[in-house]
């Protein structure tokens, strides 16, 4: 899917490919998760070269394992026509955490993992947002689990009204990619690792808009082996 240019260039990105990938060993024992070939390209280039499509020209890299190898590859960015820096985590700071020490990000942001594989219109997520006032936009995706026994609804009193066999259940899931208005910062320590799910939670806490945006095309975490080989046979041909 090609994802139109906003009218207006967007903000700031931060990719986040800090991580060990610990999942996905032993391809991950010599190269970092990012650096892993799909088709014949890393992952994370799939990644900036959708940014770069979306309009974006500036791009931050969280970077941690084997960072070295990471910015000696991607250098500064002018190959995929944008800037890039780095943030290096020389401790593990979470989803969230290492956005307090990135300065300079501007009133809303963008923030995805580097390990993603979609077709989601990011520039259209970035508009949805910009337009909403939210805090925060999370790109959602639906998921589908089978139950794999039968399953009993009863009241109070242990009588059965309804009864269905091995259904299967649909549920809505972060896709790791987000827009942020600057308010979040304020709910980020410091210091030390501070998760996306804490920061939700927090501000919900607090009463702030926090909006979804639901994505019905293609989109692969590469968190397990099974996923990476997926990865490497549906997008492996571009």
């Amino acid at each position: 899917m090609t994802d139109p240019t906003p009218a207006a260039p967007p903000g700031r990105a931060v990719v986040l490919a800090g991580g060990q990938g610990t999942r996905l060993r032993p391809y991950t024992t010599v190269l970092p998760k990012p650096l892993l070939p799909v088709g014949d390209r890393p992952i994370l280039e799939h990644v900036l070269l959708r940014l770069a499509e979306a309009g974006f020209r500036r791009v931050t890299l969280s970077v941690g394992h084997l960072a070295e190898l990471i910015q000696v590859f991607f250098g500064d960015g002018a190959r995929f026509g944008m800037q890039l820096d780095y943030a290096i985590e020389d401790q593990p700071l979470g989803t969230i955490g290492p956005l307090a020490r990135i300065a300079g990000l501007g009133e809303n942001f963008l923030v995805m993992n580097g390990d993603v594989l979609c077709d989601l219109p990011i520039g259209a997520l970035w508009e949805r947002h910009g337009a909403s006032g939210a805090a925060l936009t999370i790109a959602t995706f639906r998921r589908e689990v089978k139950i794999d026994f039968g399953v009993l609804r009863y009241d109070g009193q242990c009588r059965v009204r309804a009864f269905e066999e091995k259904p299967t259940l649909p549920y809505d899931v972060s896709m790791g990619i987000y827009v942020l208005n600057r308010r979040c910062l304020d709910f980020v320590p410091a210091a030390g690792a501070f998760g996306f799910d804490q920061l939700v939670l927090a501000l919900l806490a607090a009463g702030e808009k926090v909006k979804a945006f639901p994505h019905e095309g293609n989109w692969l975490d590469l968190g397990r082996p099974e996923d990476y080989e997926r990865a490497t046979r549906e997008w492996g041909e571009g």
